[in-house]
């Protein structure tokens, strides 16, 4: 049974952004840097692969890149939904951010887009 691995693509497609990105980050990042983007788990042909596991360590690698402020830059709308429900329910940033945090961990074959949606729906239930 082949084990599923997500190329460039795949990564690009999980965290909602383009492969050119995916592949400018892994040359800005290259590991020895001060933010290595997470190397992959193997290559075929010169091409990387990830395990799918891997994309919550992914989006945490792009969560904390440099320049982009203390709050990691614009939130996305998904994430600008979900704080602003967590905020409704009396979670601060910090809480709301680590229990999203924890959510990608447990749950990490999904985005967090899809993340926040799944929160703020079962909030509004």
């Amino acid at each position: 049974m082949p084990i599923p691995y997500l190329g460039v693509v795949g990564i690009a497609e999980a965290l909602g952004v383009s492969r050119h990105a995916v592949h400018k980050w892994r040359t800005r990042y290259p590991s020895g840097s001060d933010h290595p983007f997470p190397e992959p788990d193997v290559e075929v042909d010169g091409a990387p692969g990830w395990r799918p596991e891997r994309v919550a360590d992914i989006v945490r690698w792009r969560d904390g890149l440099p320049g982009r402020g203390s709050g990691g830059g614009r939130p996305t709308l998904a994430r600008q939904e979900y704080l602003k429900e967590a905020a409704a329910r009396g979670l601060t940033r910090d809480e709301a951010v680590r229990a999203l945090a924890t959510f990608a961990a447990e749950f990490p074959e999904m985005t967090e887009q899809e993340l926040c949606a799944w929160v703020v729906g079962k909030w509004r239930r």
